[in-house]
């Protein structure tokens, strides 16, 4: 992971919903500049890669630490009743530290977890206990014939409701990730819009 950010990048990074206008500012600034087109575009395109890397990277840290969080849960638990076992054999129930307090066992004890399930379905739907439910994907297909729709369409209400996606730009990379010239425009335009 890189370790130093292009300014568009950081500007970017900490941009609120409701505080558009300063990074418009900058975007403007960067446009009107009097570097080629193809430097321009590289040092947009380039700072939105770079937060997808960083989002692209953190969630790969985040499966990682969510199996290590797992896996250490997993060696704790095993550890606790492994040293208790031992403790056990010698005889001890408490063993006083000086950093901690003290280390004592924890009686075996039995816990009741309460189970459920379903032996006989049809007699519990014989006795009542069930629920229906629409089907509103059976339904929206019948509607595309005419009969579907002669017989439905007094029970439902079928509408367009418009909303608005706003325009957002796409990175399109190159096959090589690893492109210099590249880099060398980025940190260009970098050095000259600040």
């Amino acid at each position: 992971m890189k370790m130093t950010n292009y300014r568009l990048q950081t500007e970017m990074e900490n941009i609120k919903a409701d505080k558009q206008e300063w990074f418009k500012n900058y975007i403007r600034q960067v446009l009107e500049s009097n570097k080629p087109y193809y430097a321009k575009a590289d040092y947009i395109g380039l700072s939105i890669q770079e937060i997808q890397n960083k989002i692209d990277y953190l969630s790969e840290d985040i499966k990682e630490m969510t199996a290590l969080k797992k896996s250490l849960t997993t060696a704790k638990a095993t550890a606790l009743e492994a040293t208790a076992s031992v403790l056990a054999e010698y005889g001890i129930d408490r063993l006083d530290g000086t950093s901690i307090s003290s280390i004592t066992i924890t009686p075996q004890k039995t816990k009741l977890i309460d189970t459920f399930k379903v032996t006989d379905a049809d007699a519990l739907i014989k006795l009542g206990y069930y629920t229906v439910v629409v089907d509103e994907e059976a339904v929206k297909a019948a509607m595309i014939t005419i009969e579907g729709m002669d017989e439905i369409d007094k029970f439902v209400e079928v509408g367009v409701v418009s909303k608005e996606v706003p325009a957002k730009i796409k990175v399109n990379a190159r096959k090589s990730s690893s492109n210099n010239q590249a880099t060398e425009l980025l940190n260009l335009v970098d050095s000259q819009a600040a």
